[in-house]
């Protein structure tokens, strides 16, 4: 046989394990009551110009990222891992230059050009990086939400999508007035909203809260810790941030090299202080208390790695990030400009981190228990009257989809994105799909692709974040190799699967597998 057999019982069928493994969408259709409200908000606005304002914010966006490179990379690995030696503590959690003061300072002109230009596909990101959450957490539904640096309302938008009706009350920090009353203005229409109080910082946001209600069960800051131009406050506001979480922590920035190295910076500072303060607390804690006191300390990460030991990507040539495709609305293809014709569609790339509260689950590996066929076993128990039938053909009916994934669609002629849909009914059936569909588990079993396969004859090779241990406390980046002769199963599986998709693994340490 092509695997090896667990003695336990295996969780997956082949069938359920490619539908769990799925996470990512091929193009993503922005709602049509979100175009409506951003048609509608643009007429109310001064559109002349609007291309060399849209221009203007793309180079605003220039400079940010110029200024990022300036930062000092030597200084920044003793601050992320042990902030207390760079800096006295009584001075740890002050912010010498706050959020607002320096970055982008976003006027009226600029805050039109991002709502026709940059807002669609910010959400698209945003309500990939929500699904995901909500799919892999499915007891997750959060009733109380910080957006830090809300800007126009874009994680409000997706919350609304990926959990409708559950939220009750949102607290926006976001220090640009003429962002607040756009997002304001872009929601004004819609019914069952929720609560919604705005702030300009965060201490004005704890000055307005009670300490026994600081807590949020979601904590969302998007597109803004690259805004801030030092390292030092970059650390202290997720600090703040992470005080302020009581569940999960949606951390998402720019897919670029240097809005990786952010999240990537946050993602080991969080994890550090939770483990320092779990140790502390182990050597203090008595033997009873032990098992109360882990529920309430700790953290892990729920997407998109794997494991919660140190990045494997870290000094290499190699940054994760990943692309969500979406279709350009009116205004996006009104407004942006481009060398050449201008595509119906465009790729949003982006980097994120979840953080959750708490210890990682323990959960059987998906593949073990499960046991694969190779080809010629398959035809061995194939009957007479299927012999005509060419089993290349079975695996093999994906490939024309999958190529037009990579390649750019230039004559489209009408876009779904302009189709006079409701809302109701497709998210209705979606919410049903979701529901019937297996979860992949927050176990140590699921690696994540890292780019798009590559598929190579009858292989397909996949870059693949794994965790190394059944804790997840170490990871590695291997290539996965998929044999259509050795496991028909998982190469069909392996052609179907794009940049972002889970794979399913066995509990064996390897640098590199062939299955």
């Amino acid at each position: 046989m092509a695997s090896l057999i667990s003695e336990t019982l295996p969780k997956f069928t082949a069938e359920t394990l490619k539908l769990a493994a799925k996470q990512s969408e091929r193009c993503h259709v922005v709602p049509v009551r979100l175009r409506l409200a951003i048609e509608k908000y643009l007429r109310e606005q001064d559109v002349i110009h609007m291309r060399r304002k849209v221009l203007s914010l793309s180079q605003s966006f220039n400079g940010i990222k110029e200024a990022n490179l300036l930062l000092p990379s030597s200084t920044s690995k003793e601050l992320v891992e042990d902030p207390l030696k760079a800096m006295e503590r009584s001075q740890r959690w002050k912010v010498k230059t706050a959020y607002g003061d320096v970055g982008l300072k976003y006027q009226e002109d600029q805050t039109v050009a991002y709502v026709a230009a940059r807002m669609p596909a910010v959400y698209s990101a945003l309500y990939r990086v929500l699904s995901e959450v909500k799919r892999r957490v499915p007891d997750f539904t959060p009733t109380k939400v910080l957006d830090f640096g809300a800007g126009t309302g874009s994680a409000l938008w997706a919350m609304m999508e990926v959990w409708p009706g559950s939220l009750k009350q949102l607290n926006l920090v976001e220090p640009s007035q003429s962002m607040q009353r756009a997002g304001l203005g872009l929601v004004k229409d819609l019914g069952e909203l929720p609560v919604i109080h705005g702030y300009d910082s965060i201490e004005s946001l704890t000055k307005h809260i009670n300490k026994t209600g600081r807590r949020h069960d979601l904590v969302i800051a998007s597109y803004v810790l690259g805004e801030i131009p030092s390292l030092k406050d970059r650390i202290t506001l997720v600090r703040q941030l992470w005080n302020l979480t009581g569940d999960i922590l949606v951390l998402v920035e720019p897919g670029t090299p240097q809005g990786s190295n952010i999240i990537s910076q946050m993602r080991s500072h969080i994890l550090w202080m939770e483990n320092r303060r779990s140790r502390k607390l182990q050597n203090a804690a008595s033997k009873d208390s032990k098992d109360l006191m882990t529920l309430n300390t700790g953290a892990f990460i729920v997407a998109p790695c794997p494991h919660d030991g140190p990045c494997p990507l870290q000094n290499t040539d190699k940054y994760c990030h990943f692309v969500q495709r979406l279709e350009r609305t009116s205004s996006q293809r009104s407004y942006k400009s481009s060398k050449g014709p201008l595509r119906g569609f465009e790729d949003e790339k982006f980097c994120y981190v979840a953080f959750r509260r708490g210890t990682r689950p323990r959960e059987p590996w998906p593949l073990d228990g499960m046991k694969f066929d190779t080809l010629k076993e398959m035809q061995a128990r194939r009957i007479p009257e299927d012999l005509e039938v060419d089993i290349k053909s079975q695996f093999d009916t994906e490939e024309a989809q999958n190529d037009q994934y990579e390649e750019d669609d230039d004559n489209t002629a009408s876009y779904d994105s302009d189709l006079p849909q409701t809302d109701a009914a497709t998210r209705t059936d979606e919410d049903e799909e979701e529901e019937e569909a297996p979860r992949a588990d927050l176990g140590t079993g699921w690696g994540r692709i890292i780019y798009m396969p590559f598929r190579r004859g009858k292989r397909v090779e996949l870059d693949v974040c794994r965790a190394s241990n059944s804790e997840g406390t170490e990871g590695s980046f291997d290539r996965v190799v998929i044999t259509q002769s050795k496991n028909p199963t998982l190469h069909h599986q392996a052609r179907r699967s794009i940049w972002g998709d889970l794979w399913p693994l066995r509990s064996e340490k390897a640098s590199k597998f062939y299955m």
